[in-house]
């Protein structure tokens, strides 16, 4: 027969088990909820009730909203990166060709019904304090994607690679907002285009 020691150790033992996947349901949820309704927009209550575990569940893996809005941010800027050195492997040492894919994929997502634009640009909107949790982590996003395309633009030999880099940057931007305003047919479906144009008119130079 168990002791009760034993007993407790494998209800704490289940417990523990059971602790990730409630953390990942709540981080799953918090996405789909953060990305189309906005965070400030969506309550703790929301959540937990669309992810079917209690308030205190949540409190155990997240200590507060903050910081749930980071790890959502923390999240989709794994993805980004995914997606972005996807476009990067498609095309070994020819980073304009890089860069055109990865504007391709860009455009293409910007024509979706559900498009709500870039994670990253709606939550440092949502959150214009500086040192905000949520702002920390879209600050340091863009601030990695604009030192990629400067290093990019360098490598196709721009001779003011810095201004193309900050003007592709800018394309991009344009794209995620854009794309939420016109919708399909909008002219953020023609943003890799546009990249194109800008890079070969920078090389002009």
């Amino acid at each position: 027969m168990p002791s009760d020691n034993n007993i407790e150790a494998s209800i704490s033992e289940a417990r523990s088990a059971t602790a990730p996947k409630a953390a990942d349901k709540i981080l799953d949820v918090a996405f789909d909820l953060f990305y189309r309704e906005g965070i400030r927009a969506i309550g703790v209550d929301e959540i937990v009730r669309r992810a079917g575990v209690t308030k205190p569940s949540l409190y155990r893996s997240f200590p507060s909203k903050d910081e749930l809005a980071a790890s959502y941010l923390r999240k989709y800027d794994l993805e980004f990166w995914e997606r972005f050195d996807e476009a990067v492997d498609a095309h070994p040492g020819d980073p304009r060709a890089q860069i055109i894919a990865f504007l391709t994929r860009v455009g293409k997502r910007t024509q979706k019904p559900d498009y709500r634009g870039c994670g990253m640009t709606n939550a440092a909107v949502e959150y214009p304090e500086h040192g905000h949790p949520a702002r920390v982590v879209s600050e340091n996003n863009k601030l990695e994607l604009r030192r990629r395309l400067r290093a990019m633009a360098k490598a196709i030999g721009a001779p003011d690679a810095d201004t193309l880099g900050d003007g592709l940057l800018l394309l991009i931007e344009g794209a995620y907002i854009s794309g939420q305003l016109f919708g399909l047919g909008g002219p953020a479906a023609t943003v890799a285009r546009n990249a194109d144009l800008l890079i070969e008119a920078s090389l002009k130079k």
